[in-house]
C-alpha cells in the first residue's frame, strides 16, 4: 500500500475516510441481519492518483487470509482480462481496488461466497467515489457492483448487461463504465456461451487500459 499512502498525503480528507474505512466493523458490531462470521478485515486499494478502479464484489477467503484483493485464480485471470501484469494491477498509483463489501462475507450452506456486506455501501461508498474525481474508468465485475454505478441495469441479466459494454461506455463517459462478469471458474461455462466477450469486449478493454496508463 505504499503508493496509496502517498497519494493520500495531498488528500488528508481522503487518508481520513480510508482510515476509518480500514477501521470500521459495522458488520459486527451494527450489522444488517446476521454479524460476520469472523473478525472485520476491510480489504480495498485507494489512492488520490488513481484512474482505474475495479468495482468488484467482496474479497473471497484467500484474499481476506493474505490481506490482498485478488490474492486467488480469479485475481490471475481477471489480470489477464485486462492486459497488466502482477505489479501493475498491484500498483495503487494507477489502479484502485473497490470491492461492494470490503471484507470476505463467508460461506453459505453450499460452499460458496455470500453476498457482499450490505454495511459497506450504506456507510462508505457514495462518500468514496465522490472523494475520487480522477477515476476515468469503473470495470464493474458482477451483478452487486452494476447495481450500484448502474442501477438502471437492475432489471437486466448480467448478459444482456456485459453484453451492451459498447452502448454503457459511450453514455457514462467520462467516467466510463465498463461491465465484466466475474473472472472466478465457475464462470467459465458462460464465457464459453458468449465468445463474443474475449473477442471483442477484452480487447476494447485493455486498449482502453493501456491509454490511460500511457499517459
Amino acid at each position: 500500500m505504499r503508493h496509496a499512502a502517498r497519494g493520500n498525503m495531498a488528500d488528508p480528507a481522503l487518508g481520513e475516510l480510508l482510515a476509518a474505512m480500514r477501521a470500521c466493523r459495522a458488520c459486527v458490531e451494527a450489522p444488517a441481519g446476521a454479524p460476520l462470521p469472523h473478525a472485520p478485515r476491510p480489504i480495498f486499494q485507494v489512492s488520490a492518483t488513481a484512474r482505474i478502479a475495479i468495482c468488484s464484489q467482496a474479497p473471497g477467503n484467500r484474499a481476506h487470509i493474505a490481506g490482498r484483493p485478488f490474492y486467488d485464480p480469479s485475481g490471475v485471470r481477471l489480470r489477464s482480462w485486462m492486459g497488466l501484469d502482477e505489479a501493475a494491477f498491484y500498483d495503487a498509483a494507477n489502479v484502485a481496488i473497490i470491492p461492494m463489501g470490503f471484507c470476505f462475507p463467508g460461506y453459505d450452506r453450499h460452499g460458496g461466497d455470500l453476498p457482499p456486506r450490505r454495511e459497506c455501501v450504506a456507510r462508505w461508498h457514495d462518500a468514496l467515489f465522490a472523494a475520487l474525481p480522477q477515476l476515468e474508468l469503473l470495470l464493474c465485475i458482477g451483478r452487486h457492483s452494476l447495481a450500484y454505478h448502474l442501477p438502471e441495469t437492475r432489471r437486466l441479466s448480467l448478459t444482456e448487461v456485459v453484453a451492451d459494454w459498447r452502448a454503457i461506455a459511450e453514455r457514462t463517459a467520462p467516467r466510463t463504465v465498463m461491465a465484466l462478469p466475474h473472472p472466478s471458474w465457475r464462470n467459465n461455462a458462460w464465457l464459453a456461451r458468449n465468445p463474443w466477450f474475449e473477442a471483442e469486449h477484452l480487447p476494447e478493454l485493455r486498449a482502453r487500459i493501456a491509454a490511460i496508463l500511457s499517459r
